[in-house]
């Protein structure tokens, strides 16, 4: 039951972090999976500590820390990737 709500947790963080970086129309709803978890494994180990998060959504998803550390995980996971696949200037 755990990985269900982990899966439904990273769409949503994966889609509005997709949302803040307007990359909503590029990537489906498996990419907005796969960057909400990978973007709380990276928040939850660059900003753990200071949102009070005990660990990712894969272990705690309830967590308003947790949350919110997944959240900026995704957007900087997101900026880092517009860095490398950005084809012309906005």
């Amino acid at each position: 039951m755990n990985i269900i709500l982990a899966l439904v947790i990273g769409g949503i963080i994966g889609w509005l972090a997709s949302i803040v970086m307007r990359r909503d129309a590029q990537q489906g709803i498996l990419m907005n999976i796969v960057v909400g978890i990978v973007g709380s494994i990276l928040g939850s180990f660059l900003l753990g500590r200071f949102f009070g998060a005990e660990g990712n959504i894969l272990s705690s998803p309830l967590s308003v820390g947790t949350l919110f550390a997944a959240l900026i995980g995704a957007i900087i996971l997101l900026a880092v990737v517009n860095l490398f696949t950005r084809r012309s200037v906005r």
